[in-house]
């Protein structure tokens, strides 16, 4: 059933805004070609895979840049006649170009700060393409304050940093119409990079989550994208986002990505653990890069917190009028301990919990009074709402309130600016202070103390810096819920809700022995040194490569509706089982090995009667009673439910438990075809078995003649699957002496005798053909789960070996398109009895002898 979150976007994501209104139709920019090549125009409304069929003559790669503001300042000419554009030199999209590649091309796409008149966008949009490489996204004014003041400050950037919608007056109600802008303004984003993008030589790095559904509009269009996505921003636990309403299309639409980033474990920690409870994936770890398994496609996970530009903090604290500043600021604090404070001005950044430690300082410490001073720059609000008001009240209200208690003349304990600071003078403002203190209650990165660190170094080479000699030394109190905190081992560490221990930190960081601060510092300035922006972007790009390397030798296409959309990579080998072709082969042929799983194959899994229909009871009997055809059912399941069911089939062969019983007929008596009859290790398998059914709410056994499987499908996802791991170990360890296999499988744990797999049921059911003078000419062999992966593996195996001929027609068929060892595949059931009924149809059965199967053959 399609979710509820869907409406409404059927259109939306097909590029029209039913909800919002049409935007303006604009004149669309040229293509970008910066080397020759042929490039496909783009229809705009079609939505299937659109490549270049005739590559670039001369291959550069080129890297597409999208945010959702361009890294270039714009402002109106003095005479009002048009606009004058500059590099905003403090952009990270601007910096990271240091850590790619030098021949690399750098287009960005981008929204600007500024409104313009749509009479002047297309000029504009020209001039910034010619001069800047940059790409304007013009929103619409209803779309852009519904996308942005809307969706993403009402609803997605409190979420993702731990806050949530508990009423009306506190972050609000769910608005679908907020929603609904936010595709829209992906949507033009999307549109914006289309029109540039050369989808075999570019690569596409999207940031931040302002554009988290954009994966999906690109992926619709350029199946084989190259395409990356960096979280500048915390992601929440899976408890916090399974609270969003539309929280699973934004999942699938990140996944559209081939490499996902993140600043910290923990971030990515919980993306994982929201694509296991709601997605039902699992991720694995392989020689040390994490990646996720999605229909054929391996989606890396990045954890690489983003660093500083060296250069540019250098390059300013060489600069004279740094000096000045810190000149006038050393005169104004003379005699003082400075502490420093540099945010923004939001809720989540917990200014006024560092002006209750400050006041907290001073009572406890009485000696501090008239001589610590904490400066706090606040940045200004780039949100909106009534929680930002309080907020800004409380701060004004603290810091008025400590001013006046602990204040002396000419000394006042709080020194609050809360206007913009440039880089020069705060740089200035770390050269002073003794210590840096970031209080926040959750953060994505924050970089304020990095930049301490690089100004309190100064400058490498000897220059006008008085801080250029002598020893370096620097302080740090961190919030620990920031994601810059676990690289900085030296600093103190606060729980910023903790008044008290946030002011002791604060105490014990400026009372501390300056050879201490020195060892801190140093160890500091290495890692911030060697880890900067470039650092940063040279190693995203890298993973971005390994992860996308596959792309062009691997079949792509895409399926599904809306958010539903995803891409399905498989083997260029791997195709769709032809019905036509499969039976003008079976017509030919004369020695016929027909093998079939049951479940997931004949039988839908979600199908609650699992007994055969009549329909599938006559085609089988059809097919087994052929004399070309040996045909088997090979089933995980029990033999007696299979031997009643079955029945009517007389010459059916049935392979019960995965091959452990076996017969070629119902004249037959079973065979066990395990190493081994004796089950006394069931006896040391059932009570571990217990004792985690027992701790697991939702798992069970199932008792099988020959077998224990340890069922979690009902569990709770992260804790059935630690516990599945923790089993696995202690079965393998209570059992090595016993003559049993134990495996894990899709949210089962199965203890099973050695030598027991559907694999060796083929390899039986092959030889003792060949071995009757009925060598099979004609292999079917359908399955839908990992056990039957083994029957399409010995197949290979068999031809080598000479079992079968390397002229036999083999149709090793897998169930869904999926990766598989198997080079077709049917769609679903229906599909195989479909296929099946056509074979029956071409079928000459022959009256039943009672004479014993294997003699038969």
């Amino acid at each position: 059933m399609m979710s509820r979150s869907y409406t409404n976007l059927l259109d939306l994501a097909s590029g029209n805004f039913p909800v919002m209104g049409q935007a303006r139709e604009k004149k669309r920019l040229p293509r970008v070609m910066t080397v020759p090549g042929v490039i496909s125009e783009l229809d705009d409304d079609q939505a299937n895979s659109v490549s270049s069929d005739v590559p670039s003559s001369v291959i550069q790669d080129r890297i597409i840049i999208v945010a959702n503001q361009l890294p270039v300042k714009a402002k109106r000419r003095p005479d009002n006649k048009g606009w004058s554009f500059s590099w905003d030199d403090d952009s990270l999209l601007l910096q990271l170009k240091d850590g790619l590649p030098e021949e690399m091309e750098v287009l960005y796409v981008g929204s600007l700060k500024v409104d313009v008149d749509p009479n002047e966008q297309d000029d504009v949009s020209q001039l910034l393409l010619d001069r800047f490489k940059c790409v304007p996204a013009f929103l619409p004014p209803d779309i852009l304050t519904k996308f942005y003041h809307g969706f993403c400050k009402q609803h997605l950037w409190p979420l993702f940093h731990y806050m949530l919608p508990f009423s009306a007056n506190h972050g609000g109600r769910f608005d679908r119409s907020l929603w609904e802008a936010y595709v829209a303004a992906n949507n033009i984003f999307s549109q914006r990079v289309i029109e540039v993008i050369n989808p075999e030589d570019d690569y596409v790095w999207i940031h931040d989550y302002h554009l988290m559904v954009l994966p999906t509009f690109l992926r619709r269009r350029f199946n084989r994208l190259r395409m990356g996505f960096f979280l500048h921003s915390p992601f929440p636990s899976s408890e916090i986002y399974r609270t969003l309403p539309v929280r699973e299309e934004i999942l699938k639409a990140l996944l559209n990505s081939d490499l996902i980033g993140f600043h910290t474990f923990d971030y990515a920690r919980h993306f994982l653990s929201c694509c296991s409870r709601m997605l039902g994936l699992e991720y694995q770890s392989k020689r040390g890069y994490i990646g996720l398994e999605y229909y054929g496609r391996t989606i890396g996970i990045k954890i690489m917190p983003v660093g500083i530009h060296m250069a540019q903090i250098e390059s300013v604290l060489r600069l004279a009028d740094k000096e000045w500043r810190v000149g006038e600021l050393k005169q104004q604090f003379e005699g003082k301990t400075v502490l420093l404070g540099v945010d923004d001005m939001d809720v989540f950044k917990g200014v006024n919990l560092k002006l209750l430690a400050m006041e907290q300082l001073l009572k406890q410490h009485p000696k501090w009074q008239g001589r610590a001073v904490l400066v706090q720059i606040t940045n200004p609000a780039r949100g909106r709402g009534k929680d930002l008001e309080e907020i800004q009240a409380e701060i004004q209200a603290s810091c008025k309130r400590i001013n006046e208690t602990f204040g002396q003349p000419g000394y006042d304990p709080i020194v609050f600016i809360d206007r913009p600071v440039s880089l020069s003078e705060r740089v200035a403002y770390y050269t002073v202070a003794e210590c840096v203190v970031v209080t926040a209650v959750r953060d994505g990165m924050n970089l304020t103390p990095y930049e301490y660190i690089v100004c309190r170094q100064g400058v490498s080479e000897s220059g006008s810096s008085s801080e250029s000699s002598g020893p370096k030394k620097s302080m740090l109190v961190v919030s620990e819920f920031i994601g810059c905190s676990p690289s900085l081992s030296g600093a103190i560490r606060v729980n910023p809700w903790n008044i008290e221990a946030t002011a002791e930190a604060m105490n014990e960081a400026i009372s501390m022995a300056d050879a201490e601060k020195q060892l801190r510092h140093e160890k500091h300035y290495r890692y911030v040194s060697s880890h900067d922006v470039a650092f940063w972007s040279r190693s995203f790009f890298q993973d971005m490569e390994r992860t996308c390397k596959e792309h062009f030798r691997r079949r792509c296409w895409g399926i599904g509706l809306s958010f539903g959309f995803r891409v399905v990579a498989l083997d260029p080998n791997f195709r769709k089982l032809s019905i036509d072709h499969i039976v003008s082969v079976y017509l030919r042929s004369k020695n016929r090995a027909i093998l079939l799983d049951y479940d997931g194959t004949v039988m839908p899994q979600t199908s609650h009667n699992k007994t055969p229909s009549s329909e599938v009871i006559s085609i089988i009997n059809t097919l087994s009673g052929d004399i070309k055809n040996t045909v088997f059912v090979v089933s995980g399941r029990g033999r007696e439910s299979l031997g009643k069911w079955f029945s009517p089939c007389k010459k059916l062969g049935i392979a019960a438990e995965h091959g452990y019983f076996m017969r070629w007929s119902t004249n037959d008596e079973w065979e066990i075809c395990g190493q081994t009859s004796e089950f006394g290790w069931k006896e040391i398998a059932e009570p571990v078995m217990k004792l985690y059914t027992e701790a697991t709410d939702g798992s069970n056994i199932e008792y099988k003649e020959s077998a224990l499987v340890w069922h979690h499908r009902d569990a709770d996802p992260g804790f059935g699957s630690s516990q599945a791991k923790e089993m696995l170990d202690h079965l393998e360890s209570v059992l090595s002496n016993e003559p049993v296999a134990v495996k894990s499988g899709q949210f089962i744990i199965e203890v099973k005798p050695q030598g027991v797999s559907k694999g060796v049921v083929a390899e039986k059911i092959f030889t003792t053909m060949a071995e009757n003078g009925k060598q099979a000419d004609f292999v079917l062999c359908i399955g839908d789960d990992r056990s039957d992966e083994e029957m399409f593996e010995i197949i290979s195996s068999a031809i080598s070996s000479g079992v079968l001929s390397s002229n036999t027609s083999v149709f090793a068929c897998t169930v869904g398109q999926k990766p598989s060892k198997a080079k077709y595949y049917l769609d679903d059931p229906a599909e195989v009895v479909n296929m099946l009924e056509a074979l029956a149809k071409a079928s000459d059965p022959e009256p039943f002898s009672d004479t014993g199967s294997e003699g038969s053959l």
